[in-house]
């Protein structure tokens, strides 16, 4: 019996992997959860799962929630972010799900990491924003982490059983987002509810509309440079409209191995609890016959900028990566708050990027000061640029 805690109960990430451990109750128990401000859900998942110990945003959240909460006899209900480290802290769990939304993944996560827990990572903003750190303490704790997202659940699967020296590069596949078909001149008219209608998968707002962007591929191409000690220039991006392939590997021989499944985020999530074995009847089986042909496509970086800057942000390294993450989130925010237009979420991205002074080799606290000072000077720059109605 592996015992889980769950950063981010409430979003999709946590939800299907409760689905997951609810299927597997003789593998798994949640012994802790968290969640932000969705009090009604996350006291349907107390009931249901009986966890030692959850917690909220803040006080407020905690006092609706012991009220709503039937039978929490035996769960302890935390706030804030005291409450956030005694989940991924509590020392009954085996493994950490960090599946919350941005930045404030990142310091719960490493206090998990300090406390000796394997870490299923979801949170991509982890790795971008701190990597090193996050691998090297990894490194000295002795704990492994692994991969949620699809797309790095592939690349391990891809490169488990082969040396690391034979990789030649790393191939990132992206759905396109919704506006994959869209011109660039059209960009300036959608909204956040055309943002939100992505083709493949059902993610969170914040997500979906980085998938829009195309920023959360180059999120995914830092967060693969650390989880797999490969350099940012032998990762690449291909379009990969029907999300079929998650990535690929490719070797020095010239062999390319790839990693298949339907768009289902129980499969990598099942894989990163149960690794190294597999669990059965997680998703549906592939119909090969029924997928047909295998497009890809160079993805558009004059349309997208938001890829490039992310590839600019992690090849400098240092904070860089931390203030690309701060920027976008303010400025997605405001972007679904209907305050900026879509093509404006990249703009104000740039110009924070050009703004900062980068440090080299951060240690945790001037990685959490690039990061606030990002998000002050992207608010800033959006109070000069926003929609007039807002």
């Amino acid at each position: 019996m592996k015992n889980i805690s769950i950063l981010g109960s409430t979003g999709s990430i946590g939800v299907n992997t409760l689905d997951v451990i609810s299927n597997n109750p003789d593998r798994f128990k949640v012994v802790g959860l968290t969640a932000y401000q969705n009090v009604s859900l996350l006291a349907e998942q107390i009931e249901k799962f009986k966890p030692m110990v959850v917690s909220v945003i803040d006080e407020k959240h905690a006092r609706k929630l012991k009220k709503v909460v039937k039978s929490a006899r035996g769960t302890e209900i935390v706030y804030g972010s005291a409450g956030y480290r005694d989940v991924a802290c509590v020392s009954e769990a085996d493994m950490v799900v960090s599946a919350m939304v941005g930045a404030a993944g990142l310091i719960p996560t490493m206090e998990a990491i300090e406390a000796g827990k394997d870490i299923a990572l979801a949170n991509k903003e982890v790795m971008v924003m701190a990597g090193s750190l996050v691998v090297e303490k990894a490194r000295q704790k002795g704990v492994r982490i692994l991969p949620v997202d699809s797309e790095h659940s592939a690349i391990f699967q891809c490169i488990t059983g082969h040396a690391g020296s034979d990789i030649r590069r790393i191939i990132l596949t992206a759905s396109g987002g919704p506006f994959l078909h869209l011109s660039k001149e059209n960009l300036t008219d959608v909204k956040p509810a055309d943002a939100l209608q992505h083709p493949s998968w059902q993610m969170g707002r914040k997500i979906t509309v980085d998938s829009a962007s195309m920023m959360n591929k180059g999120f995914e191409v830092i967060e693969a440079r650390w989880f797999f000690s490969v350099d940012i220039d032998r990762i690449e991006v291909h379009v990969h409209p029907r999300s079929i392939i998650h990535s690929m590997v490719e070797y020095c021989d010239g062999s390319v191995i790839a990693q298949m499944s339907v768009p289902d985020m129980r499969i990598p999530i099942a894989y990163a609890l149960s690794f190294p074995d597999r669990l059965t009847g997680v998703g549906s089986f592939l119909d090969l016959l029924k997928v047909g042909v295998f497009e890809f496509l160079r993805p558009d970086m004059e349309k997208f900028p938001s890829l490039r800057l992310a590839y600019e942000a992690g090849k400098a390294g240092g904070t860089m990566p931390a203030v690309l993450n701060a920027a976008n989130e303010v400025a997605v925010q405001a972007f679904l708050e209907n305050c900026l237009r879509f093509p404006d979420i990249a703009n104000v991205v740039e110009e924070v990027l050009s703004r900062h002074q980068r440090k080299q080799h951060p240690d945790l606290e001037e990685i959490m000061k690039a990061d606030l000072w990002a998000r002050d000077a992207a608010k800033k720059r959006i109070e000069r640029i926003r929609v007039p109605s807002c």
